[in-house]
């Protein structure tokens, strides 16, 4: 855990990026560093580049659309483990210059200018994503489901 971005609290961490940082090395990092069994995430702050996608159920894929430089109003999001390596789920929206807003599912997401703020609530049950072959998409797994 690099103490210049991140800082423990009661909860969990508090974690601060700036430009250039990927939002989800950085919350992988700290899955494997910390070991981390699962976590819940909020954040906000600037996005020099971030990805968005939209689910579409018949090519079992994400839709993806790229912005430059977004507000990120917003970010939730969990993480997990699967096949033994971190996974991250989350969620945002981001407005822009004209205050238009664009949001969806998180496909990536690098810091731009300015920082990016997260609160992350570990979780002391290890938690597990896994495919459902019904929709071609990972879910999360709660103990006993």
């Amino acid at each position: 855990m690099d103490s210049r971005t991140t800082l423990r609290t009661p909860t969990g961490y508090l974690m601060v990026l700036t430009e250039g940082d990927d939002l989800f090395a950085e919350l992988e990092t700290l899955a494997r560093t910390e070991n981390v069994p699962a976590a819940s995430f909020t954040g906000f702050g600037f996005a020099g580049k971030v990805t968005f996608g939209f689910y579409d159920f018949e090519k079992r894929d994400y839709d993806p659309g790229e912005f430059q430089d977004r507000e990120m109003t917003g970010i939730t999001g969990t993480l997990a483990w699967k096949d033994g390596k971190p996974s991250v789920h989350a969620h945002g929206a981001g407005g822009g210059p004209y205050f238009s807003l664009v949001g969806g599912h998180l496909l990536g997401l690098v810091v731009g200018r300015g920082s990016l703020e997260l609160t992350i609530t570990v979780h002391d049950t290890r938690l597990e994503r896994t495919q459902d072959p019904r929709i071609g998409a990972n879910i999360l797994r709660l103990p006993g489901a």
